[in-house]
């Protein structure tokens, strides 16, 4: 599922707001996520959510989140994902850094 009917041109920053579902939790998806978004240069946080799920929010170049979203689609080894839902949106440019969420965080 995708959002943003007109996305934003190359060059400007974008929001991704994807929600991994499988087996992702406490096989190292949070790490791996952070790992890679964090090396891609993105800014956000992933989590996990009561239902099971992982949510993860990035935002930063169009082509970096790409690449981040192929990763959330992989997994780490251990996991399996079975659907990925991805919401593209304007970067709201309130993020610092790349951070692991405990469960218990409000979201944003």
């Amino acid at each position: 599922m995708t959002g943003l009917a007109s996305p934003p041109p190359d060059g400007h920053l974008v929001r991704l707001d994807a929600v991994i579902h499988g087996r992702v939790q406490a096989v190292g998806y949070r790490v791996f996520a952070a790992r890679l978004a964090s090396g891609l240069g993105l800014t956000g946080w992933v989590a996990n959510q009561p239902d099971g799920s992982v949510r993860c929010v990035a935002e930063g170049l169009r082509p970096a989140l790409e690449r981040l979203l192929a990763g959330l689609r992989a997994g780490p080894a251990g996991a399996r994902v079975e659907a990925v839902t991805e919401t593209w949106g304007r970067a709201l440019e309130d993020l610092d850094g790349f951070r692991i969420r405990s469960q218990a965080h409000p979201g944003d």
